[in-house]
């Protein structure tokens, strides 16, 4: 009987997840140094998640963005008196490293499963913003937090907010705005991604009772 247990609680444990993601994206900048949501986007696109154990995952990320700007919601001035709007579109490909705070699934509960629960994210991530006719490429630093709620054994729902630090300064088509130089780590360019995310459970972890983690 024991053993009929341990199998069935090892039956509900799959290494992988993959699933669309579907929400909203703000700008912080040089022509919008307030509120990010000012001009939302629209984001979509697709996650695929390595669940290594209970606590820790890996997640792979292909989404775009729709960043959007005027430099009517700032204070200062553009060069010449002038007014700046941009639309930029951006392809967001990405790893990040999630820490569960409490374990996370259903069954085996001798280990204190939760269906849902909290976790923070931190990863690397490359940035392709296509703007007024020109293609930027930069690397991002994705940072934020999440939480997942397993609705049931092989489905997850999930909503996670990260701000995308860009090593770069032209997500918005603007550089050195005012004549201030920036360095590489000394940006202006920021943009936030809010998204739900459906994931699907597939590729069981093992089903014999002799599995040892």
């Amino acid at each position: 009987m024991a053993l009929v247990t341990m199998t069935a609680a090892r039956a509900q444990e799959y290494r992988y997840e993959i699933g669309p993601a579907l929400g909203v994206d703000g700008y912080l900048g040089d022509v919008n140094d307030g509120n990010m949501y000012k001009h939302p986007g629209v984001t979509g696109g697709a996650v695929f998640r390595y669940n290594m154990t209970s606590r820790w995952a890996f997640k792979a990320n292909l989404l775009y963005a729709g960043l959007s700007g005027n430099s009517k919601d700032i204070d200062r001035k553009i060069p010449g008196d002038g007014n700046y709007d941009f639309k930029s579109h951006v392809v967001d490909l990405g790893a990040q490293a999630e820490f569960n705070f409490f374990h996370y699934g259903i069954g085996a509960k001798y280990k204190n499963y939760k269906r849902l629960v909290p976790y923070m994210v931190l990863g690397l991530g490359l940035t392709t913003a296509f703007v007024d006719g020109k293609v930027n490429v930069c690397p991002n630093l994705p940072m934020g937090f999440g939480i997942k709620y397993k609705l049931k054994e092989r489905l997850d729902l999930g909503f996670e907010f990260t701000m995308r630090k860009g090593f770069g300064d032209k997500i918005d088509g603007l550089s050195d705005l005012n004549g201030v130089k920036h360095g590489f780590a000394k940006n202006t360019d920021w943009y936030s991604i809010a998204v739900f995310t459906l994931t699907y459970e597939f590729s069981k972890r093992c089903s014999k009772c002799h599995y040892v983690e």
